[in-house]
């Protein structure tokens, strides 16, 4: 495999700031999962926040309006009908109030979470789907059909269901040999692609059958994500266990379009793709950065355009919806990083063209006022410096 390597271009995206909410805005004391599956732990809706928590005796995730702020108290009712961890969990689409979890108990729960959020812990689900015989730790819900859910476990079967009635309406068990890393729908959801252990990027169009190649070459898990174009975006590790992003063209898989190298840092990268301004953000779990990339049609395809770093490292991140992000103050995305003990959401906004000329004309008339406060004080050591010369001191 012959790896080509991004180069930076100017970017209309170049002026994207990462900017970290106060500590006011944060939700404090969230007993963050240790779970060592490398899910996101988080999944946020225009409504509620949802964070996969430790939980003594089963699985348990808490859910909090979007509102909320400031501390959590211990005994804040949670989602608790898991008999084991809670390993994935995904907002419908298509009803900000519907959430579904994956757990180690081999079942997959949809729960409909009331307006004003818990009042009570909640332990009975709407729906159980019983399908898997080891865990279950992949979810994905269907871009464009209503009710229609993926899920992925540890028995390597990927199954799709109805949500509305709870039957099983497709079954995928035999092509997958390994663990099965992720699972990501096409953009309008007639196909979709997997990663798995066997190093395999997996193009699965029930009418058209499987398609197959080998992607990243290292041994660590890998993620997939589809993008509106078609193309697929993979990050995982090279043969040196450098982590690498690579784009694909579904049409020839046999070598990527492009391919960057970033780090050799072990943390798997989480890839969270905005179709509507085709920026991919990556987030690595252990990581204090979230790295930002826009894809184009023109070579190199995958352009670096910044990176957002703070000093405490993130357990995992949840995506905010677009319909949610706050347009008057130029938002573009949200993220909701999860700390050990503390939810912090950070803002990525690109000001309008007059919000920049007015900081950059604010910087020049604080420095005008520096200079001249200088040349003032260097008018004054002058003169001193005369008089002494002079004698007069």
């Amino acid at each position: 495999m012959s790896f080509r390597r991004g180069v930076v271009r100017q970017s209309k995206f170049r002026h994207v700031f990462a900017q970290a909410w106060k500590a006011e805005h944060c939700i404090d004391d969230v007993r963050v999962s240790r779970v060592t599956w490398d899910s996101p732990l988080c999944a946020v809706s225009p409504k509620f926040i949802a964070v996969i928590i430790e939980a003594g005796g089963g699985g348990a995730f808490l859910v909090v309006p979007i509102s909320k702020s400031g501390r959590i108290d211990q005994s804040c009712p949670t989602v608790c009908g898991h008999a084991a961890p809670v390993l994935d969990i995904q907002w419908s689409p298509h009803d900000d109030s519907i959430i579904a979890s994956a757990s180690e108990d081999c079942t997959v729960k949809v729960w409909q979470i009331p307006d004003g959020g818990l009042t009570s812990p909640m332990t009975e689900a709407i729906v159980t789907l019983e399908g898997h015989s080891k865990r279950v730790g992949i979810l994905a819900w269907h871009p464009t059909a209503f009710n229609i859910l993926l899920t992925a476990g540890c028995d390597n079967v990927i199954c799709v269901w109805n949500v509305g009635t709870g039957e099983l309406v497709y079954q995928l068990s035999d092509a997958h040999p390994d663990l099965i890393y992720s699972v990501s729908w096409n953009k309008d959801g007639s196909a979709v692609c997997t990663v798995c252990k066997d190093k395999a990027l997996r193009v699965i169009d029930p009418r058209r059958g499987t398609v197959r190649e080998k992607v990243h070459d290292g041994t660590r898990p890998m993620r997939a994500v589809f993008l509106t174009d078609g193309k697929i975006l993979t990050t995982g590790f090279s043969r040196m266990s450098e982590r690498q992003l690579a784009l694909w063209d579904t049409k020839d898989l046999s070598e990527p379009m492009a391919v960057q190298e970033m780090d050799t840092s072990n943390g798997v990268l989480l890839p969270f793709y905005d179709p509507d301004t085709n920026m991919v953000y990556l987030c690595g779990k252990g990581d204090c950065t979230i790295r930002y990339f826009e894809v184009t049609d023109e070579s190199p395809y995958v352009h670096f355009l910044s990176l957002y770093s703070s000093k405490e490292p993130q357990r995992g991140a949840g995506f905010l919806s677009k319909r949610a992000v706050d347009v008057n103050k130029c938002e573009i995305a949200r993220f909701y990083k999860l700390h050990e003990r503390k939810v912090e959401p950070i803002s990525m906004t690109v000001p309008r063209k007059d919000d920049v000329l007015n900081e950059l004309l604010a910087e020049m008339k604080a420095l005008r006022a520096v200079v001249l406060a200088q040349s003032q004080r260097i008018e004054l050591l002058e003169r001193q410096l005369a008089r002494i010369e002079d004698g007069d001191v």
